[in-house]
């Protein structure tokens, strides 16, 4: 994806590139070493300033490499990365990294860029991209694999988020991503607009 795509998503809105539930890819990095996951449970939790929060099992390596620098990235892959999205999901990043000395990225192609903030790296062709510092919560961490974290740089695809809002006409290959269960996923369907009843 072209660089002209990728614009500054306002703090105060970017809990709204989350809301909707799409599947996300969270990437980090540490001492040398990334690895980047597929995630089904993300959710924004607040505005100002904006929080959100991820589930990551305990055996994973991008949640070592997390805990150990603080933060992360959650990318929002869409329609087009749906065989990344499986693959990178269903592998690990420790054992590639051990076995054949390459990280995800390495083995599979995937192109990053540079994150605003954070050492982390975004994965390009994404539709949206949240930078995120971990808010220390250890009992959280190891009792329900839950994480809590600020947003603290976002960006979004202007051809599908722009002036806070997701629109995906005539996109559907950047449409959003939402895993059902064995590999299978729906994308984002079309827009409905609800009206305030009268009594």
């Amino acid at each position: 994806m072209s660089v002209s795509h990728r614009r500054p998503v306002p703090l105060p809105k970017a809990y709204r590139l989350l809301n909707h539930g799409p599947t996300v890819l969270v990437s980090a990095a540490h001492g040398g070493e990334r690895n980047i996951m597929a995630a089904a449970w993300a959710m924004p939790l607040d505005f100002e300033p904006p929080k959100i929060a991820v589930v990551l099992d305990k055996s994973t390596w991008t949640r070592q490499l997390l805990e150990a620098s603080g933060t992360f990235v959650l990318n929002v892959p869409c329609a087009a990365q749906a065989d990344i999205v499986q693959t990178v999901g269903t592998t690990s990043g420790l054992e590639l990294t051990r076995e054949q000395g390459r990280d995800k990225f390495q083995t599979y192609g995937l192109p990053t860029f540079d994150a605003e903030l954070i050492d982390a790296p975004m994965l390009d062709g994404c539709v949206a991209w949240l930078e995120c510092r971990l808010l220390p919560e250890p009992d959280n961490h190891q009792q329900y694999d839950l994480f809590l974290a600020e947003v603290i740089a976002a960006q979004a695809d202007e051809r599908v988020f722009s002036d806070g809002r997701w629109h995906f006409e005539g996109q559907d290959a950047l449409r959003t991503l939402h895993h059902v269960a064995g590999g299978h996923f729906l994308t984002i369907g079309e827009p409905v607009d609800g009206q305030t009843l009268q009594p």
